[in-house]
């Protein structure tokens, strides 16, 4: 009795078209989902889901006075969260903190020392200005640095100075953070318009035109 065996080709040809195949279909889900992904279909937005939209309100996004407007007293050159509140079809009040990546940085610099990057002219006195706080690396939230330098990103050191426009100075961030326009209103803030560049998850202006697009439509 022989220790060898004879392959048959058809089969070898079969396992090699199967194998193929499942590798097809594997990359091709694959593709799939990152296509998915990366469309962030704004098409389905509820009012909760939209960006910060013309004319909404900044309310504290910090748990203990989540919901409660956000004052100029309230602002000073360390960080404070925030949430973009709008209005839906019927008047309700809606904070829009259905999507994650609407969190915002807001900061009161003293006069002159907001520079660099940053549009003067879309923050209120040139002193109040308010960013994504969303990490562009990875969908983070970057919270003020604890030695006082900026803002770090605790899950792979990205560094932002929000002085300078929200610029990129350290870690692998691909680009900086979004300015949102902002205006006083009252004691209040409100949003004056939609992010000057493209926020996370978008990664570059054409799809966060078209994104505005769609939100202004929804």
């Amino acid at each position: 009795m022989t220790r060898y065996k004879l392959n048959d080709p058809e089969l070898t040809r079969r396992r090699f078209i199967n194998m193929a195949m499942g590798t097809t279909a594997t990359v091709g889900v694959v593709s799939l989902l990152g296509t998915l992904g990366g469309a962030h279909p704004v098409f389905r937005l509820t009012e909760d889901k939209k960006p910060p939209m013309e004319g909404d309100i900044l309310v504290h996004a910090d748990e203990a006075k989540e919901g409660v407007p956000i004052t100029m007293a309230d602002l000073s050159d360390t960080q404070v969260t925030a949430w973009p509140m709008g209005t839906d079809a019927d008047g309700n009040q809606i904070i829009r903190k259905g999507e994650p990546n609407n969190l915002l940085a807001l900061y009161k610099f003293a006069s002159g020392e907001l520079g660099g990057e940053a549009n003067v002219e879309a923050a209120i006195d040139g002193q109040v200005v308010a960013y994504s706080d969303i990490c562009t690396h990875a969908g983070c939230p970057v919270p003020d640095a604890k030695d006082g330098t900026g803002m770090f990103c605790p899950c792979h050191s990205g560094q932002y100075d929000p002085k300078q426009g929200g610029i990129v100075v350290g870690g692998p961030p691909p680009h900086k953070l979004a300015q949102l326009p902002i205006v006083a209103d009252g004691d209040n803030i409100k949003v004056a318009g939609f992010f000057l560049t493209h926020p996370y998850p978008y990664t570059e202006d054409a799809s966060w035109e078209a994104a505005k697009e769609a939100a202004k439509g929804a």
